[in-house]
């Protein structure tokens, strides 16, 4: 299955959990999920309410003390103790990785210094950790998005009164299509912006589908407009499509090897999917190096004019080339030496490949003083032992499933 998610009017966490549990997610069902965290002194409930004519559910989160102030390890924690399913507990803590990254950027601070005030609350966390229990028990597997509305005006935080969008949502959106307005009001959340940018795959046009249910998940500001989110889930109709990409290549003979990682870096931070050299022997029997680049078309004379003035050449070839790979995303799991990624690749719904990534296993394995291939194995473990299923809902009256 996969969903796609009309953000005409935004996002918030509270509103993708309302589409849904409209779209069939039962509201016991999730409350079952969530009581798997360590967290207590909340209530999620939901509504039927009417936005501009159009029916919706609206999720209220209650929390007792709605304004507690955690820390990134301290959510990854509580993540880690619920014992949820990689697909679920993997994007949640990437969600709130990307959060504390996005904070730490806009403060001047780091990752582990941050303290997380209106999103470490329990509400957002039950927002967020909720909308991968819901997509999960709807059998999502893959989610696209439209543009996002960024509205605009004021919106007043823990940090005061800060401009629209607040400065969080601008880091989680980079690269993401967005558009101002069209009202003044904040459209797209922190936590709306965190989860709709982890869990989607892309953002543009509905793609090829057959529509099995609909969701529409109301926000709590009336507008102008219906301030909703649809959803839409169903079966693609079709197989995804070669990616159309350029390869720029060129030959290099006389360029000293110690330009070569600064050359890398500039290809990477102007947009390049790979770089890669290959010992070649060219003309003269002279031995050389290829520098491979695969980019988008839109970057070819951007990342020509980086080989120009950083290497020797005075040419590069530019290969059309199609791209075909497994859909690729990233999950994190909970080791005896740290949080490590794990990249992954599916074929459709199924999982084919699963590799840790190597530079959180160097950084884990210096840090505790054991060798490298037992964090790589930790991690593997870990990954394995997570891909779980949710259990079904206990039945009312019983005790929340351990």
């Amino acid at each position: 299955m996969i969903a796609y998610l009309d953000c005409f009017s935004g996002i918030s966490g509270d509103m993708l959990l309302g589409a849904l549990i409209d779209a069939g997610v039962p509201l016991d069902d999730l409350r079952a999920d969530l009581s798997r965290l360590p967290l207590t002194g909340y209530e999620v409930t939901a509504e039927t309410v009417t936005k501009r004519g159009i029916r919706a559910t609206r999720v209220h989160v209650r929390a007792e003390n709605s304004h507690s102030h955690r820390g990134l390890s301290h959510i990854l924690e509580a993540i880690g103790e619920a014992g949820l399913p990689a697909e679920v507990g993997c994007p949640a803590g990437d969600a709130f990785r990307r959060l504390a990254e996005a904070e730490a950027r806009v403060h001047g601070t780091t990752v582990d210094e941050v303290h997380f005030h209106e999103v470490g609350a329990v509400d957002a966390i039950v927002d967020i950790v909720g909308a991968f229990c819901g997509l999960y028990r709807l059998g999502v597997r893959e989610v696209y998005a439209s543009p996002l509305p960024l509205g605009g005006g004021w919106v007043d935080t823990a940090h005061g009164r800060l401009p629209v969008p607040a400065p969080a949502t601008v880091e989680l959106l980079k690269n993401v299509p967005t558009y101002g307005g069209p009202v003044e009001a904040e459209l797209v959340t922190p936590t709306g912006a965190a989860v709709v940018t982890t869990a989607s795959r892309s953002f543009g046009p509905m793609p090829p589908m057959t529509v099995k249910d609909v969701g529409w998940g109301a926000g709590g500001l009336d507008l102008p407009h219906p301030n909703l989110l649809r959803m839409f889930v169903g079966e693609p109709t079709e197989a995804p499509r070669d990616q159309r990409l350029v390869l720029i290549e060129t030959n290099l003979d006389n360029m000293s090897p110690e330009l070569f990682g600064h050359l890398m870096d500039r290809l990477f931070a102007a947009g390049a999917l790979d770089v890669f050299y290959t010992p070649v022997v060219m003309k003269k029997s002279r031995p050389a190096t290829e520098v491979s680049v695969l980019a988008e078309p839109a970057l070819t004379d951007s990342l020509s004019e980086i080989l120009f003035r950083e290497t020797t050449t005075l040419g590069v070839r530019v290969i059309e080339v199609a791209r075909r790979c497994l859909d690729r995303e990233w999950r994190a799991v909970e080791t005896a030496y740290g949080t490590i990624r794990v990249k992954v690749g599916r074929l459709g719904s199924e999982v084919v490949n699963a590799a840790p990534e190597y530079e959180d296993c160097r950084k884990a394995a210096q840090e505790h003083g054991v060798p490298l291939k037992t964090v790589y194995e930790a991690a593997q473990t870990a990954f394995t032992a997570a891909r779980g299923e949710l259990p079904p809902a206990d039945p009312p009256g019983s005790e929340p499933s351990p």
